[in-house]
């Protein structure tokens, strides 16, 4: 961190810099010291936080789930296994509610993302100077523990969406189907298809961003949020901090929902003929 003392400015734009890792016009292929040298990189540089610790909770996820299903009992479940199976009963339900058409990949996509994107959330329980002052100790300058709060890793998911949409859209419908219902929606007529053509082209390449966007802008804030708490005097700090950490368990939970309901229903839409 910039200094012994950082002012409050410095404190924030630390702790919202990822630890970057890229191509320097000067300094090669290096991790970046700075957020103008993390600028430099350009596109292509990796957040090494942000991959770490989503494949981090991805692993926990994996793990979790083989060990609770390796140990399920038919008798009296234990309060993990009561846990998981209360988790797969409110995706099935959830799943069965929104899609109407027969997948049997869809349930377990949306089980994927709702857990995957609640553990990534959860990080963001964990106080916000933790992170960073236990890998200083280490040499490492910048440490974002919350992958969501980075639109890579909340579009790089939507994109993953965006391309199932695409592919069941043309699995199903075929490719000649799937292209008379862009060119033919809203409106039956062949004088409007350059007009509906313009229209759902939009209207689906929106999904998938709003989709990633949604995400990102409820986790950023809440992180700036904790931050901004983080800078107050101490008894202020732990008397704001605790109800807005329990408040945000739910934002946690809800956005983690959103996220999958949303994906849900749009593989149902790309199920369906018109």
């Amino acid at each position: 961190m910039a200094g012994n003392n950082p002012t409050p400015v410095e404190y924030i734009q630390h702790h919202l810099q990822n630890l970057t890792y890229g191509y320097h016009p000067e300094n090669g292929w290096s991790i970046a010291h700075s957020a103008a040298e993390a600028q430099d990189m350009g596109f292509w540089a990796i957040h090494l936080d942000t991959m770490g610790w989503s494949l981090a909770m991805g692993a926990l996820f994996i793990w979790l789930f083989r060990k609770v299903g390796k140990a399920a009992t038919t008798g009296v479940p234990g309060k993990l296994q009561n846990a998981i199976e209360m988790v797969f009963e409110f995706i099935e339900s959830t799943v069965r509610g929104a899609f109407k058409g027969k997948n049997p990949l869809i349930a377990p996509i949306a089980l994927t993302l709702f857990v995957w994107i609640f553990l990534m959330n959860l990080l963001k329980l964990v106080p916000v100077d933790f992170a960073p002052a236990l890998f200083a100790r280490f040499g490492v300058e910048y440490m974002k523990l919350v992958p969501t709060t980075d639109p890579n890793a909340t579009l790089g998911m939507a994109l993953g969406v965006f391309c199932l949409i695409i592919y069941y859209s043309i699995k199903v419908k075929g490719l000649g189907g799937f292209a008379k219902e862009l060119s033919l929606t809203p409106f039956n007529h062949w004088l409007l298809i350059p007009f509906n053509l313009v229209m759902e082209i939009i209207g689906l390449l929106v999904k998938p961003l709003s989709l990633g966007l949604r995400l990102f802008g409820n986790m950023f804030a809440g992180e700036v949020i904790f931050i901004l708490i983080a800078l107050l005097p101490f008894w202020v700090s732990w008397t704001l901090n605790v109800p807005w950490a329990i408040f945000h368990i739910l934002v946690i939970t809800l956005q983690a929902f959103i996220f999958t309901v949303l994906t849900v229903v749009y593989l149902n839409a790309a199920h369906e003929h018109h």
